[in-house]
């Protein structure tokens, strides 16, 4: 077998082990999580997990990478229209992409629990917070573009970007713990409203 057919099996497998992690933990949750849970949810031995991982610990790490890449990579904007980029981000973070198996919200659930055990855990949490710094420089990033190419008014774009990660931290939050299923949409009218419309002050 070729080098880069292994390359590819690897990669393969990996993706099975994280999507078979999804399911597991969306039936049994983080603290009552088995190896063996994950195991029953797919087609391969559990010892094909523990080749690729030292535990259930390194399992999680890299199974959280992976929630946060595939959400991180699947952002489409216009990149010669700073309102349409931002607009895309935005609801990309709110109401997430298209998924063949479980929802966007049903994803959401495993990494709201996964962040909510997060603050007992420093390495995770360092995680979250990198993926959190991702997403409001990401929003900086766009206003800042848009104030220089004249297509937003200027504003604190350092500020602006909090505010609005902010806001979407809260609406999934609220969505998730509280049951609240239409905080994103309200949210995204509320941003729209009472954040945007101070870029868009010559309209």
């Amino acid at each position: 077998m070729s080098e880069s057919r292994e390359t590819v099996t690897s990669k393969d497998t990996e993706e099975v082990i994280m999507e078979a992690t999804f399911r597991a933990l969306s039936k049994h949750g983080y603290t009552d999580l088995r190896m063996r849970d994950i195991g029953e949810e797919m087609d391969l031995t559990r010892q094909v997990i523990h080749y690729h991982f030292d535990g259930k610990y390194d399992l999680l790490s890299s199974f959280l990478e992976y929630v946060i890449d595939q959400y991180e990579g699947s952002v489409e904007v216009d990149e010669d229209d700073p309102r349409s980029e931002l607009d895309a981000r935005i609801d990309q973070c709110l109401f997430g992409p298209e998924f063949e198996e479980f929802s966007h919200w049903e994803r959401m659930k495993v990494y709201h629990e996964l962040y909510t055990h997060a603050q007992n855990d420093g390495d995770h949490r360092e995680i979250f917070n990198e993926h959190y710094d991702r997403i409001r420089g990401s929003i900086v990033e766009v206003v800042e573009d848009g104030i220089e190419r004249g297509a937003f008014e200027p504003v604190d774009a350092e500020r602006m970007g909090q505010l609005i990660t902010d806001i979407i931290h809260a609406a999934r939050g609220r969505r998730m713990a509280l049951g609240h299923e239409d905080a994103p949409e309200e949210s995204r009218k509320a941003i729209d409203q009472f954040v945007l419309d101070s870029l868009y002050a010559d309209d």
